[in-house]
């Protein structure tokens, strides 16, 4: 049987997994991540140790936060009220 595309109920509820989710959603699209690129300096040779920085998942999250219509894609397709984008990145604030 397939997995349907988006994180799994637990990743619903786990802010590292969902934001992981988030980048793989931007990481589908080529003018999606380009712009995440380009708008966080960060170089896509240098996007894997980006993600191993503290505070980078946070900034996974405040990018779709900032961006309504990425955030509402991004939760169509994960399958996820926009509200647990929100409830991720407080999480994920409070840890940091």
């Amino acid at each position: 049987m397939l997995r349907e595309r988006g994180p799994s109920n637990r990743d619903a509820t786990d802010p590292e997994a969902l934001a992981i989710a988030a980048l793989g959603f931007l990481a589908e699209d080529g003018e999606r991540l380009n712009r995440f690129l380009a708008l966080t300096g960060i170089e896509p040779a240098g996007i894997r140790a980006a993600a191993q920085e503290d505070g980078f998942l946070v900034s996974v999250l405040d990018y779709l936060l900032a961006d309504e219509p990425l955030l509402l894609a991004f939760t169509a397709n994960a399958r996820l009220r926009p509200e647990a984008v929100a409830a991720a990145r407080a999480r994920l604030g409070r840890r940091g």
